[in-house]
């Protein structure tokens, strides 16, 4: 199994968006029993709240299902999780004080295993929904071909089930 946390600041815009639309990804390659997938913020400011009524509405526009309820990343998250994704450096900065600096090696940014790295711009403040999509979509889809050709020997539980 492996575990992968996406990070954003509030949890209700992008890391919400790059939890569903990676599981979707993973489902459609049949490999869901081999994932778990989840998503929360660094900051307590959205706590409980739903999925952003317009990052839902993109999500829906591309086929996208799911829903969500916004929590704090937490010690022990960044702990037993594979790979957190963050969304931008601020919130890699977050998660970095928060483990003092540790783990280290599990802690990247999602569009760090695209072909253009960059932050994932917060659309709270761009308003520009689809932009955002569009760069977690392609960081979720690069990161899940990283995934199938670094970690292959892990999936095999999807097939064994």
């Amino acid at each position: 199994m492996i575990n992968v946390a996406f990070v954003c600041l509030g949890n209700i815009c992008r890391s919400p968006m790059a939890e569903l639309i990676f599981k979707q990804l993973v489902n459609e390659r049949g490999l869901s029993l081999s994932f778990n997938i989840s998503s929360c913020g660094t900051s307590d400011c959205e706590e409980g709240n739903p999925i952003y009524y317009p990052a839902q509405k993109t999500l829906s526009a591309h086929n996208i299902a799911g829903s969500h309820t916004a929590r704090q990343i937490t010690y022990k998250d960044i702990k037993n999780n594979d790979y957190i994704l963050v969304m931008d450096s601020s919130n890699l900065l977050d998660i970095l004080r928060l483990t003092c600096g540790e783990y280290g090696e599990k802690i990247f940014k999602l569009c760090s295993f695209t072909s253009r790295p960059r932050d994932v711009a917060d659309p709270w403040y761009t308003r520009d929904f689809e932009k955002a999509f569009a760069d977690i979509y392609d960081g979720c889809k690069c990161f899940l071909d990283y995934i199938l050709k670094e970690k292959s020997e892990a999936l095999g539980y999807d097939k064994r089930h």
